[in-house]
């Protein structure tokens, strides 16, 4: 009998891939999605969907007794429901951490606890790596995140840590890129257009993890024997926005490319101005303060080997490799 798997947050980027997988790997897959969700990358015949009602506790119990009813559990549950960025800052709190806090508060009474529950958090949890010496960021350093995203998702985090029994595991990843992703398909862009915009002065080293090797590591926890642990996943190298732009500008076969560096000071003021605006409107906006502190950040180095060790991940792909596939993806749909 194959192993019946839920994923919310199923109509995003992550989301969508992690469908995909599960649907290969022969799994019975319920997309978790709501009703304003696209479906365009989630059209194949076999995913059944499911809208739960994360931030009503009451209506959720309902609706998961429902479900009990009809397919008794998921043995697995990928949750990737979250948001990154939002107009209002109470959001972050509110739904990565608070609607997490409903669901499984409601599967422990509903008695549909899976046998794992993979938590989709962030390296962004941690907060910044030594800038000085540039060692990775560990496991076993003190979590200090400087955004509100971060925080929502350590906070997260710690309230899985406190639910004795839960078999939670907490994957970690740097920044995650791919086809069908659109913070760094905008970078791309600038770069076709022959601009490449840095940040900051100081020495920065950056990390990255393809989507593809993101989801295979989910599965590897999925079907691990550990529990109630979280890892930080990220290929194994970090790179210099020189190399990253070097890759990018290969694949786009473009000849020359002018780095325009924003110093920090600056970045900060252009963000504070462009989330007012963009609140003003009743918008979120995809450059903001917590966005600042992202970029700024010049360490993004990270300890994986307890991932490489205790769940067997690999990464497959290099950046210049994985730039490659995803800029090919872009051009093949029109998007470069």
């Amino acid at each position: 009998m194959s192993h019946k798997i839920l994923v919310t947050g199923a109509g995003g980027f992550i989301g969508g891939f992690v469908v995909e997988a599960a649907l290969s790997r022969n799994y019975e897959t319920w997309a978790g999605v709501r009703t304003s969700t696209s479906r365009e990358y989630l059209q194949d015949e076999r995913i059944r969907f499911v809208n739960l009602d994360f931030g009503n506790p009451d209506r959720l119990r309902e609706q998961l007794q429902e479900w009990k009813q009809k397919i008794g559990r998921w043995d697995y549950i990928v949750h990737n429901l979250g948001v990154t960025k939002s107009k209002n800052p109470d959001d972050f709190d509110k739904i990565n951490y608070g609607y997490l806090r409903n669901f499984v508060e409601a599967l422990i009474e509903c008695k549909m606890v899976p046998d794992k529950f993979i938590y989709m958090s962030s390296l962004g949890a941690w907060g910044k790596g030594d800038e000085k010496g540039y060692a990775p960021i560990r496991p076993t350093d003190k979590p200090h995140p400087d955004t509100r995203y971060g925080q929502s998702k350590l906070h997260s985090e710690q309230f899985l840590q406190s639910v004795a029994d839960f078999p939670y595991i907490a994957l970690r990843p740097t920044g995650v890129y791919g086809p069908r992703e659109k913070d760094y398909y905008l970078m791309f862009k600038s770069i076709k257009y022959g601009i490449d915009f840095g940040v900051g002065y100081r020495k920065q080293l950056l990390t990255f993890i393809y989507i593809k090797d993101l989801v295979n590591a989910i599965f590897a926890a999925l079907e691990s024997p550990v529990s109630r642990k979280g890892y930080f996943l990220s290929e194994e190298r970090a790179y210099t926005a020189e190399e990253f732009r070097h890759y990018v500008a290969q694949a786009l076969h473009k000849r020359f490319v002018l780095p325009v560096i924003v110093p920090c000071w600056a970045l900060w003021v252009i963000s504070a101005i462009a989330e007012w605006v963009a609140g003003k409107m009743g918008k979120s906006s995809t450059l903001n303060r917590d966005k600042y502190h992202i970029m700024c950040q010049r360490n993004w180095r990270c300890d994986t080997s307890e991932a490489r060790q205790e769940l067997g991940f690999t990464p497959h792909y290099s950046l210049e490799e994985g730039i490659r596939e995803t800029i090919a993806w872009y051009k093949a749909h029109r998007w470069l």
